[in-house]
């Protein structure tokens, strides 16, 4: 059951992601002139042997100050047609559940954990490992106060201890990263009606979660 206030397993004097010095627009102008260079490096990525079967690398979609990141797993069809993160079936969900509670959301983004999409659609352990110091640098840039794993992939790259995800799922806790509060992914709320009624308590959960200001206090 979801729960409100301090995430799970909080740890005291840990910083979260989005607390750290500096700012300003100058601050501000560095980082996304990094972003953009990483983007280029990400797309031009020849280290593992997904790039040889993709269309194209995923990089990232939405602020590039956000509030609020959605990790996914990896791409999709659809994703690796257009070279945006979330844009199938199971975008479109996610988007219906940002737009249910924008406005205690804030500014967000979406990414994923790998860059490419894997043959079959099968999460790729040697992959991820390749992946990860892309996810490590755009989250250490962009910066966000909470992180949202999206499935039990995602999960467990940014918080290896964590339950499974039907037990983490609609309760915030505390990651290695920071804050998080796991959902399930959208695919698999899109594959069950069970876990698509699961699916909208959690969103629900989240929202209100962010509208007490709870994650403000952290």
């Amino acid at each position: 059951m979801p729960s409100e206030g301090a995430p799970q397993g909080q740890r005291k004097g840990a910083a979260p992601p989005g607390r750290r010095p500096g700012g300003g627009r100058g601050d501000r102008r560095t980082r996304h002139a990094a972003l953009a260079q990483l983007a280029e490096e990400i797309r031009a990525c020849t280290r593992c042997p997904l790039a040889h079967h993709r269309q194209q690398a995923v990089v990232y979609r939405g602020s590039l100050s956000p509030r609020v990141v959605f990790v996914g797993e990896a791409p999709g069809a659809a994703e690796d047609r257009e070279g945006i993160p979330f844009v199938g079936r199971s975008g479109k969900l996610l988007d219906d559940a940002i737009a249910r509670i924008a406005p205690e959301l804030g500014s967000f983004g979406v990414l994923n954990v790998l860059k490419c999409r894997p043959p079959r659609n099968r999460f790729d352990l040697v992959a991820a490992r390749t992946c990860r110091p892309y996810l490590d640098r755009q989250l250490a840039l962009l910066r966000p106060r909470l992180l949202v794993p999206l499935g039990a992939r995602a999960l467990a790259t940014v918080d290896p201890d964590a339950p499974r995800i039907l037990s983490s799922a609609g309760s915030p806790r505390y990651g290695p990263t920071g804050p998080l509060f796991p959902l399930l992914h959208p695919a698999a709320a899109l594959r069950s009606r069970r876990l698509r009624e699961r699916w909208d308590s959690d969103v629900t959960a989240l929202g209100v979660w962010l509208a007490s200001g709870a994650l403000e206090t952290l």
